[in-house]
Order: C-alpha cells, then sequence, then structure tokens
C-alpha cells in the first residue's frame, strides 16, 4: 500500500532509505553503469519473489510493452488495466452489469478491471455523474461505458501529473510526488463546493474508507444498498 520501486542511476545510486528492503543492479547489455531499482517499504506489507509465467486469460500480450502473453501465475486471475490497449471494454462493460453490487465495489473489484482506486473512482463516478451505491444490474450500457470512459480519462490526466501524493509515501520510480492532487474535484472534498453545480461535497464511510460525492450531480439512488 505504501511501499516503492525507485529507479537510482548516477550519483542518486546509493541508498538513500532506512526502509530499504531489496536493492536489484540493472546492467545494461551493451555495457555502460549499472542502474539501482530499490524497493522501499516503511510497512512491510509487500514483497519480492521470482514466479512462473503462464499463459493470458484472453490470448493477448501479458501487457504494454510486451508480445508474450504471458503473466506471473499469482496475478494471473487479476483482470486487465483499465489503461491497457488489449482491455475490451464491452467485456468489462457486461461483467459490472452481471455484478449485483453497487458499482464503486465493482470499479473496485481488480477481477473485473483492475487499476482504478479509490480515488480515482470518487472521481470518475463524479465525472459519469453516477452515486457510488448504484445498483451495477440497474446499469445501462451506455452508462457503464460513460463510467469507463470518465476512469480511464481520470487517470490519464493523473498520470501525466504523476500521480496524486498526500505525503512523502506516494512518489513515482523517480522519487517525485504527483500533483493531481490539486485536481481532484471531490475526493477529500467535504463541504467545498462541487465544481460543477457549487453544492458542498458531501463524505460517506465505505469499506473502512470514504467516498465523496456532490449531492446534487449524482443524487443517491432509492434503491442503493451499498
Amino acid at each position: 500500500m505504501s511501499g516503492q520501486l525507485l529507479v537510482r542511476s548516477g550519483p542518486d545510486r546509493e541508498p538513500r532509505s532506512s526502509h530499504l528492503r531489496v536493492r536489484l543492479l540493472l546492467e545494461p547489455e551493451g555495457g555502460g553503469e549499472a542502474s539501482a531499482l530499490d524497493f522501499v517499504d516503511q510497512r512491510t506489507f509487500g514483497h519480492l519473489s521470482v514466479q512462473d509465467l503462464v499463459p493470458t486469460p484472453d490470448g493477448a500480450p501479458g501487457g504494454l510493452g510486451t508480445e508474450l502473453a504471458a503473466v506471473p501465475e499469482p496475478v494471473a486471475h487479476i483482470a486487465r488495466d483499465l489503461l491497457d490497449p488489449a482491455l475490451r471494454r464491452d467485456d468489462v462493460v457486461a461483467a459490472i452489469r452481471r455484478r449485483r453490487t453497487g458499482v464503486k465495489r465493482a470499479l473496485l473489484d481488480q477481477t473485473v478491471v483492475s487499476g482504478v482506486g479509490n480515488i480515482y473512482a470518487d472521481e470518475a463516478l463524479w465525472r459519469a455523474r453516477l452515486h457510488y451505491a448504484r445498483a451495477t444490474d440497474t446499469l445501462r450500457r451506455p452508462e457503464a461505458h460513460r463510467l469507463l470512459d470518465a476512469a480511464a480519462e481520470v487517470m490519464g490526466e493523473a498520470l501525466v501529473q504523476g500521480g496524486t501524493s498526500f505525503d512523502a509515501l506516494y512518489v513515482n520510480v523517480n522519487g517525485q510526488s504527483g500533483y493531481f492532487s490539486r485536481s481532484l474535484a471531490v475526493y477529500g472534498q467535504e463541504g467545498e463546493p462541487c465544481p460543477r453545480c457549487g453544492t458542498a461535497v458531501r463524505r460517506d464511510e465505505f469499506m473502512n474508507r470514504s467516498s465523496y460525492t456532490c449531492p446534487r450531480c449524482q443524487p443517491r439512488p432509492r434503491n442503493g444498498r451499498w
């Protein structure tokens, strides 16, 4: 949850963290100065391991940058990332609409689609004008597609800005903070005016975390159960 993979090269290659757990030296094939990949983990939730590869369930490449249709066995059950070019949006929409749960729970379910976390789920739902408690089996296909489009848009914009950093634990591979937190419309904005309509943003408890919505733009459904 808070671990980091940091690339170190040149003068910055010396370890700079008391929470360094593993260091891998990366040597260029043609020679030259090696870089270091540091695994830093303050809470020791994470681990590194070498695993066998298994075929991808859909036969498509295992990820951007490889043509090999294989992934490490422990993560074979995880669905494709929302920004994966091999993702089949229609299949994801169908999987969401088959669920009998709230739409945010489905969006966070990594066996449905991966890569969407709590922050970006709230931002995507706000953009799509959907409440997190909306029952998935009541979603129309255009609504589900609109939600996925919004989530991909949010994640794309966040990547450009380096992600969302709230403290020193959340940085990119070069150790730099992200600035998307300055662009958040609803997440963490309880009591602040909605950027679209001016209504005060509401915070609700959700799965031991929080959900942030605009009560006017995202009215809670009457059949909301989640």
